[in-house]
């Protein structure tokens, strides 16, 4: 462990000043998608996720619930539940379609339109939105060292955390 005259620790605790900037970079990350989604929802009174979901259905009308999980990057269960939602709310309509009527195609409802024409987007959100806007190089970089932090995190239920919208956290 460093001792407390190097320069590199911070006067304050043990921790490393490089360290408390990287904790500083994530709060600014962390406020920036707490604050957007806040916005988000006084738009338009409803949860980013649920949002995103409408916006999805609005670019591809007819869109199945797993290709909309899969647009979301979430696990089909959650957006099931999205799609349920929302079309107890009247603003997503669901259509039975193909030749076994199972599969179910989804469609944004005049009344999400609405909403979503006065909801400031990024719609998936501002750290998608950012991360859409990196070059290969970077966001393989950012990959292994994020990483590296959530391996150290220890947390044992890392793979159902991944699949969780930003928005529900």
């Amino acid at each position: 462990m460093p001792h407390k005259c190097d320069p590199l620790v911070s006067e304050a605790t043990d921790m490393p000043v490089p360290a408390r900037q990287v904790l500083r970079q994530f709060r600014v990350i962390f406020n920036a998608v707490k604050t957007h989604f806040r916005q988000i929802e006084h738009e338009s009174g409803l949860g980013g996720a649920q949002v995103w979901a409408l916006s999805v259905a609005a670019e591809s009308p007819g869109i199945g619930v797993g290709q909309l999980a899969q647009a979301m990057d979430i696990r089909q269960p959650t957006a099931s539940n999205l799609v349920r939602g929302l079309v107890s709310k009247g603003l997503m309509r669901s259509e039975r379609s193909g030749t076994d009527r199972r599969a179910v195609a989804l469609f944004a409802t005049e009344e999400a339109m609405a909403i979503l024409d006065r909801v400031q987007g990024p719609w998936e959100g501002v750290l998608p939105h950012a991360l859409g806007t990196l070059d290969e190089v970077t966001l393989l970089r950012l990959q292994a060292d994020l990483g590296q932090v959530i391996h150290s995190l220890a947390i044992p239920d890392a793979a159902d955390a991944a699949t969780t919208p930003l928005a529900q956290l």
